[in-house]
């Protein structure tokens, strides 16, 4: 590469280290292998390099879990995660959900409960809903779990606090609380 000097003169650029990488991992059950600059995370290589738009860039901060996905069964911020970090992993979004004939229970309650307004957070929402009930089943405590010793009991307060990294900037979080009993309660 050449770059302008000070003066105007060309002078050489050259890059140090290696810039891209290869990286396979399966995403919502299909395996995918990508050449990636090492600096792209792993929200912008699902939205633009797969097209699965579902996951949202909200804050770009890992402060509003708008990009909220799976990676291996836990729920991580996307935005705060390097692509070429994933190697080999199983990565789920909001589309590997369900789909318009066959709903996910946790995407019915949101419709069922209006637990959006705009949207725009909702694929992170309920990617998180659906883990908050999986670490509660594990028995995995939250900061306000009372009693260690016996089954965690899913309360409101109990869910708003394993919500607490996902915004809503419409106020739907009293439906979003319904939508996450309704499912609890059918899929204890």
């Amino acid at each position: 590469m050449n770059s302008p000097d000070s003066a105007g003169k060309r002078r050489e650029i050259t890059p140090h280290g290696v810039e891209h990488s290869n990286v396979t991992f399966t995403v919502n059950g299909k395996r995918h292998e990508l050449e990636l600059d090492n600096r792209t995370t792993l929200l912008d290589t699902l939205r633009e390099h797969l097209q699965l738009t579902g996951s949202k860039k909200g804050c770009d901060h890992g402060q509003c879990g708008a990009c909220t996905v799976f990676v291996n069964g836990t729920r991580i911020n996307a935005c705060l995660t390097l692509a070429v970090m994933h190697e080999g992993d199983e990565i789920a979004t909001v589309e590997g959900l369900g789909d318009v004939e066959h709903l996910d229970p946790m995407q019915q309650a949101f419709i069922d409960h209006d637990g959006f307004q705009c949207g725009y957070c909702t694929p992170g929402q309920i990617c998180s809903a659906k883990a908050v009930l999986e670490e509660v089943r594990a028995g995995l405590p939250s900061h306000i779990t009372q009693d260690l010793n016996t089954p965690i009991e899913l309360t409101d307060a109990e869910i708003r606090e394993r919500m607490s990294g996902n915004l809503c900037r419409c106020g739907a979080y009293s439906n979003i609380l319904k939508a996450i009993t309704q499912v609890a309660e059918a899929h204890p």
